[in-house]
């Protein structure tokens, strides 16, 4: 189903907060280590902002993070590498789609299972000397919860992150409209 385009004003202001956001989030100890609103928040972040700025997004997030934590290493490529094409791939989705939970949720399946596959199934074989059937195993009760907690997040935080960013512009948009109306019909008195 194709949506109408709409052309949003970046505030980045809302980016870096959501930015931030995700990191206080992933630094909150004793966390379970796949339970983040990153893709919650990617998503209608590319839908608003576009291709670059989604992918801007997903790669800051988790450079950000391995940056604090000092775990920047060779899984930091893959899960960039991941992010980042979840992040182009979310604008190019929510062109296509209409934007509702929904929507939302039907990525977060899609994305998850393509970002667990993408870094559970090849850093531990090829970096970390495991078999690819040890994390084969190892990776279905981690992409189980992962699934659980995008879709969760999906759900919920998605929409509202979405209405958050754009909410500014359809006010302004609003007033502009009224305006235009309230010269074309003047109340007479």
């Amino acid at each position: 189903m194709k949506v109408d385009k709409k052309n949003y004003k970046k505030d980045y202001l809302k980016f870096i907060f959501a930015l931030f956001l995700c990191l206080f989030v992933r630094l909150i100890p004793l966390r379970a280590p796949n339970v983040e609103p990153i893709l919650a928040t990617l998503m209608p972040i590319s839908r608003v902002y576009g291709a670059l700025l989604g992918f801007i997004f997903a790669i800051s997030s988790i450079l950000l993070y391995d940056v604090a934590t000092g775990t920047l290493g060779v899984q930091t490529f893959f899960t960039v590498l991941a992010y980042g094409t979840l992040g182009l791939w979310a604008n190019s989705y929510f062109k296509n789609n209409k934007v509702n939970k929904w929507s939302y949720v039907r990525f977060a399946i899609i994305g998850t299972l393509f970002f667990d596959a993408l870094t559970g199934l090849t850093v531990g074989p090829l970096f970390f000397h495991q078999s690819f059937m040890t994390s084969l195993v190892g990776q279905i009760p981690f992409t189980a919860l992962h699934l659980f907690s995008n879709v969760a997040f999906a759900f919920i935080l998605s929409p509202a992150i979405y209405n958050f960013l754009i909410k500014e512009q359809e006010r302004k948009i609003e007033k502009k409209t009224s305006l235009i109306i309230n010269e074309l019909q003047p109340k007479i008195i």
